[in-house]
């Protein structure tokens, strides 16, 4: 028997469907009843056209209670202190379960008329993660004071500017929103180095929790040889009853996965520790 998996499902809709919010909130919540980690929104700037990946999330949050909301941003034609602030709300409005899967784009660039060097794209999106996490830190969890007597509202010692010079991003902060209550919600991406979620079929990236994209759905000994090739989770591009119909009870059967959720937030769902801001 294996240890515990992690369970996530990428979420997609076509035609009516994607633009129907029941629709998406009906997904999410037979991906919580089946106690999966996480669901990823897909999002893009071609393709089949659809609802904005972030703000469905959050249509979503209020309606949900356990499950981590991981909506794709693209990052290559976004502002990270954009980013920030929306990651950030989301995460108050979920109490906890928010992440970000960043991604790039390099087709795409004439939606915006502003941009024609695509290169290095992963390198900028370093960056872009660098900025997003400094701009979380930039309050300190006890910065707001709400104090209506002397109608002080924050204490400005407890904020901070960023002060992030880069090749693709001059940012000097503070950010608008406080410090979300995860510190980090977790970042996800296909590439490894900045982030805490790697999408890959590459295991080796040690020190991160690398979860393998899998199609279909794998027989319960498939998972246990890909986990025992180093796999701490795996993120199911198939029919969401499928996984949680079918899979789910499998897995739980062999103590492979859990009954309840054991935790409130994603980072919890995941074993990740709240982060130390690094300003305080």
């Amino acid at each position: 028997m294996g240890s515990p998996l992690h369970l996530a499902v990428a979420l997609r809709a076509t035609g009516d469907e994607a633009f129907s919010a029941q629709h998406w909130v009906d997904r999410v919540r037979e991906a919580e009843e089946a106690t999966l980690d996480f669901v990823t929104f897909d999002d893009s700037l071609g393709g089949e056209p659809g609802l904005d990946a972030v703000l469905t999330a959050a249509r979503v949050a209020p309606l949900t209670a356990n499950i981590g909301l991981v909506p794709t941003a693209v990052v290559t034609h976004t502002e990270p202190f954009h980013l920030s602030k929306a990651i950030a709300t989301l995460d108050y409005v979920s109490k906890g379960r928010a992440g970000v899967q960043l991604a790039t784009d390099s087709l795409h660039g004439k939606h915006f008329g502003r941009r024609d060097d695509f290169a290095d794209l992963w390198a900028e999106a370093t960056d872009h993660a660098e900025v997003i996490t400094r701009l979380w830190d930039s309050w300190e969890d006890d910065a707001e004071i709400r104090d209506v007597a002397t109608g002080r509202f924050v204490d400005r010692e407890k904020l901070h500017y960023i002060d992030f010079e880069g090749r693709w991003f001059s940012v000097r902060g503070p950010s608008i929103t406080p410090r979300p209550p995860q510190g980090h919600p977790p970042i996800a991406a296909t590439e490894p180095g900045f982030a805490d979620i790697v999408f890959s079929d590459n295991a080796s990236v040690s020190d991160k929790l690398v979860f393998r994209d899998v199609d279909g759905v794998p027989d319960p000994d498939q998972l246990i040889a890909w986990q025992e090739e180093g796999f701490a989770g795996f993120r199911f591009h198939a029919d969401l009853r499928e996984i949680t119909r079918g899979l789910i009870p499998v897995l739980r059967r062999r103590g492979l996965f859990r009954d309840a959720y054991e935790h409130t937030t994603l980072r919890g769902h995941l074993g990740l520790p709240k982060p130390a801001n690094q300003y305080a």
